[in-house]
Order: structure tokens, then C-alpha cells, then sequence
């Protein structure tokens, strides 16, 4: 749960039990003096204080440090301080402490926690060649997870290398590839689960894998509708950084059968049409009669000539208006082409 608490520490992982998940993902990694942690990045200075604690190794990678060493980190303040997923304020005060003061943790204690009735993938970073356990770091994480207690049939083994080995020394391990196989190649290699990227995969891929009696499990789902298509697709399980909203989904929100959902869009394909057609008629007949209107208006104007027009306009005037505008007119007779409003502005200004 690395919405709710520092990624990879011990706090994550009890909230993720606290959500009823059926298993956990973690990051491996063993220290200098041979003890398996929990990190993701190859250096310690995003989920960390190395820069404050060991300024001149803060670019070493996260292996090359003594487990005494890790033990003198603070593993959970960047999480308050950056809010990666902006939900810090959301923490209870309780919560809040127990984030600031969380370390990096140990592969050991993370078993102790999750090991009842809950299944285990883990991922594993390649050593230096510097590093003193480079080519037993799988020997000694095997040791680790079978003295915890842990049943290996809850244990999704995910790394390529030494996997004969883990074979030998765990049988009950449910052996996962991260890569994308097809069904007959996945038998003849032993493995009975996939780990892949939710891009990675298709509807069919997923229907040949279960007729296949293949699981699949997709990452990192963290949106409810992705969640409800992966789940309508067939998958048996994602990974996820919002376990606690997930857990609320108890069915798919948006289930649909083919033929309802083409149902749907055809209906609402001709209502649209009829709304459209229906529009386009209604504002032909209003310009229609518009234009009628228009017409018997200039057909009722036609039967009146100009002087009529204006003399009945200025029926309301004075006499003297009107006698001056009936002198307008038969001046405008008399000179037969100049524009009557030049006449009149000049008549005004000369009072004729």
C-alpha cells in the first residue's frame, strides 16, 4: 500500500494485510554483510536520508552498504515530504508519526507480517560484481523465505536465473515469468503464471492462457474502470498502489453485453438523426413563411410611389413641413437625377 505509507517499508505492508489483499509485491535486494532488504531503486536517495546521513556515498548503489548502516536511515519522511500520490492528507495524526518514522526493512520482518494466507512475488535486483555475495544473493534469499514460515505455495517465483536451482531447493514454488510466453512454451519451462504489464496483454491472450489453465497477473492497476475491464477480460489478478480503493470495487462497475452496448449506440444514433431532421424542417417552414410575409409587405408597398410614401409619413407634420417637402419633391422632378437625401439636406440648409 504505497498510497498509505512509504513504499517498501514495514508500515506498507501491514496496511496492505489491513485490506484483505490476497498477496504482496516487494523489492529485493541483499546489503554488503549479506542481509535481504527491501528497495527499489539502485541507490538509496529517493526513499531516504543517505544525502544527510552519508553525503559522500549517497550515489553508491543500495547494496554496497552494511546493514548496520541501513539501519541508521529514515525510510519514511521523503514520503511526507514529496506526497507522490497526494495522499498524505489524508493520514490520520497516528498514521502520520508512524510514516516519519519508518526504516528500511528487512526482508524477514516483511515475511513475518504477511505470511499467513497470503501469497508472496518478489523482484530482485542484479548485485555489482564488487559485491561479495554476487553470485549466491538467490542462495541466501531462498534461506530467508523458507525460515519464515511462509507455505511455499504462496511464494510467485519471478527471476530467470537459477531457476532449476530454486526447483531443487523449493519444488512448491509457483514458478512466474515476467516475460511473455506462449502457452506450449510456458509448459515445457515449468512455469504456471505470468507477472506482465497490463499493456502487454490482449483479450485473446488472456482467454488462451486460461484455456490453458494459465493464471495471469497484471500491474500496476490503480484505477477502478482499468480494474473492472481487466476483471470482465478474464484476469485472475492485478497488482496494485490502491489496494484500499480496489477492495471497494466488489463487482465490475461497467459490465455490458456486446449486443446491449451496440443496442445502445444505434438507438442513439437515430434519435440524433430524427432531432437533426426534425430541426432542419422546422426552420425551412419558418423561412418560408417568413419570406411570404416579406413578399405581401412589398407587394402592399408596390401600389404607393415615392411621394405618396413620404407624404404619408409626414402626414402628422405641420403645415409648413409639408409644404416644404411637396417643394422638395417637385424640385427633385425638376432636376431628374440628383439623389433625393443630398436635395433635402441642401433645401434644409438654403430653407427652401
Amino acid at each position: 500500500s504505497p498510497q498509505l505509507a512509504p513504499e517498501n517499508t514495514l508500515m506498507s505492508f501491514q496496511k496492505a494485510v489491513e485490506q484483505k489483499i490476497y498477496g504482496v509485491q516487494a523489492d529485493v535486494i541483499l546489503s554488503y554483510d549479506g542481509v535481504p532488504f527491501l528497495m527499489h531503486d539502485q541507490t538509496l536517495r529517493r526513499t531516504t536520508n543517505v544525502e544527510e546521513v552519508f553525503p559522500e556515498r549517497a550515489y553508491d548503489h543500495s547494496s554496497m552498504f552494511n546493514w548496520t548502516d541501513l539501519e541508521k536511515l529514515n525510510a519514511g519522511e521523503w514520503f511526507l515530504k514529496d506526497d507522490p500520490f497526494w495522499t498524505v492528507g489524508s493520514l490520520s495524526r497516528s498514521d502520520y508519526l508512524e510514516a516519519a518514522n519508518q526504516s528500511v526493512c528487512k526482508l524477514a520482518d516483511m515475511l513475518e507480517v504477511i505470511k499467513d494466507n497470503t501469497s508472496l512475488i518478489l523482484n530482485f535486483q542484479d548485485l555489482p560484481a564488487a559485491h561479495p555475495y554476487h553470485s549466491t544473493y538467490i542462495n541466501i534469499t531462498l534461506e530467508t523465505i523458507l525460515a519464515s514460515g511462509i507455505q511455499q505455495h504462496s511464494v510467485m517465483w519471478l527471476p530467470e536465473v537459477e531457476r532449476q536451482l530454486v526447483r531443487q531447493i523449493a519444488p512448491g514454488f509457483q514458478q512466474t515469468s515476467g516475460l511473455k510466453l506462449d502457452a506450449e512454451r510456458m509448459r515445457e519451462k515449468g512455469i504456471a503464471k505470468l507477472n506482465l504489464r497490463y499493456t502487454k496483454v490482449t483479450n485473446e491472450d488472456v482467454r488462451d492462457y486460461t484455456m490453458a489453465n494459465l493464471s495471469v497477473n497484471l500491474y500496476t492497476v490503480n484505477e477502478p474502470w482499468l480494474f473492472s475491464i481487466l476483471w470482465c477480460a478474464g484476469v485472475q489478478s492485478v497488482t496494485s498502489d490502491s489496494s484500499h480503493v480496489l477492495r471497494k470495487v466488489p463487482f465490475p462497475i461497467w459490465l455490458m453485453p456486446p449486443d446491449e452496448y451496440h443496442l445502445i449506440w444505434i438507438t442513439s444514433d437515430l434519435i440524433s438523426f430524427i432531432i437533426i431532421v426534425g430541426v432542419f424542417i422546422f426552420q425551412k417552414a419558418a423561412s418560408d413563411t417568413s419570406f411570404l410575409s416579406c413578399r405581401w409587405r412589398l407587394g402592399s408597398i408596390r401600389t404607393y410611389n415615392p411621394e405618396q410614401i413620404m407624404l404619408s409619413a409626414a402626414v402628422r407634420r405641420s403645415s409648413r413641413d409639408v409644404k416644404i417637402m411637396k417643394e422638395k419633391l417637385i424640385f427633385s422632378e425638376i432636376n431628374n437625377g440628383v439623389e433625393a437625401t443630398d436635395e433635402l439636406s441642401l433645401c434644409s440648409e438654403n430653407g427652401y
